[in-house]
Formats: structure tokens, C-alpha cells, sequence
């Protein structure tokens, strides 16, 4: 295991198993069958993110439960087992592709270009997923933008994953009565996001 510590925060990094996918300096641990990123793309890109999963009390057919509002977290470099300089920031925002419409993003800390993201589907296998971690991930583009000087490096990105996340559920107390509804809750997180693209591009990656 490797781990990284910012900001009061550890950050602990899954260790890569035999079998896992390499491309160039980059290397994605397996994943469940379902999250397998489709032929013809490429991994160029890599954060380790710290942050929060987001979470508001609101009234249910039932009752009440705690809803998923958003993500909030930022991405960074890991540099020989430990982190580095900010690569990334990750909230949500409008879509300009899509009327506006909320949907998780990535905007690089250097040149602000952004890759909005779309569900395609969600593991909690235990097998992959570390017990009470929020789910690994695949994700689809379904916007990009460069930034205002022309910068595109996450205006490649085809797919994303969310994976060796750690944190990030719901708790189970504080929202069981009308009287909560409203409370808001900040969730600490981890994960690894691998961002993929077109085969032979290679912007700026985290893993050198």
C-alpha cells in the first residue's frame, strides 16, 4: 500500500495486482467487468483526489434519507509515494453541451480546460471495492471545454474511473426525522481517477 497525507487527510492508494493494465508510465488496477473502458482507448492521465462527498436531507415516499448533492475534491500528483503539486478539481457544474444540465466535472489546475461526466455504470463488488467505500465508477464524456488561452488537456478525455476509493457513503445517523430535513453533511473521501483518450495523445500526465 502506498499512502499520502495532505491537509489532515490520508490518502491510501490500492496495491497495483499482477495482472493490472499498463499504458506507458500510467498503470490501472482490474476492474469488475462491467467498468472495462472500451477498445481503442488510451489512459494519459492520473489524480489522486481528497475531498468530500456531498449529502442533504430530504423527504422521502417513507420518510427521510440523505441524498447525494455533489462532489467536491481536488486531484493531485503522486510523486515517489508521496503527493505532489494540484493537478485537478472536481465539483459540479452546468453542462454547456447539454442546456446546462449538473453533471460532475474536471477542471485542470493549469490550463482550466473541463471534461463534464456521464454515468455508465458502477461497481460495489468486494472483490475490488474496499468495504464501506461509495462505489468505482465508469464514466463517459459528455462535454468538454478548453480553457480561455486554447488549453485542452482534459478536453481529450473520452472515459473516466473512478476507482480505489476509500470513504465517501452516507452516514447513517442524522437524518431519520422531519425535523432534519435540510442538514447537510460533507463526506471525506479518496479515490484514483484515471482519465482516458485517443490513442498517441499524451498530455500532461501525473505518473512520469
Amino acid at each position: 500500500m502506498r499512502a499520502f497525507g495532505s491537509a489532515g487527510f490520508a490518502l491510501v492508494v490500492g496495491a497495483v495486482a499482477a495482472s493490472a493494465q499498463t499504458t506507458g508510465a500510467i498503470e490501472v488496477p482490474p476492474v469488475p467487468a462491467n467498468l472495462a473502458v472500451p477498445a481503442g482507448q488510451a489512459v494519459f492521465y492520473r489524480g489522486y483526489a481528497i475531498g468530500t462527498q456531498n449529502y442533504v436531507c430530504l423527504p422521502t415516499p417513507t420518510g427521510v434519507a440523505w441524498k447525494f448533492v455533489a462532489p467536491q475534491a481536488t486531484l493531485f500528483e503522486g510523486v515517489n509515494g508521496a503527493l505532489g503539486q494540484q493537478l485537478t478539481t472536481h465539483f459540479l457544474s452546468a453542462n454547456p453541451e447539454e442546456d446546462g444540465l449538473p453533471r460532475p466535472t474536471w477542471q485542470h489546475s493549469a490550463d482550466t480546460s473541463r471534461v463534464w461526466g456521464r454515468l455508465v455504470d458502477s461497481s460495489n463488488d468486494s472483490n475490488y471495492v474496499e468495504a464501506g467505500a461509495i462505489p468505482w465508477l465508469l464514466l463517459k464524456r459528455a462535454g468538454v471545454e478548453a480553457g480561455p488561452s486554447g488549453g485542452s488537456v482534459l478536453s481529450h478525455t473520452t472515459y473516466i474511473h473512478r476507482l480505489n476509493t476509500s470513504g465517501g457513503r452516507a452516514p447513517a445517523t442524522g437524518c431519520s426525522t422531519p425535523s432534519e430535513i435540510g442538514a447537510l453533511v460533507l463526506v471525506p473521501y479518496t479515490a484514483d481517477y484515471f482519465f482516458y483518450g485517443p490513442p498517441g495523445f499524451y498530455g500532461a500526465r501525473s505518473d512520469r
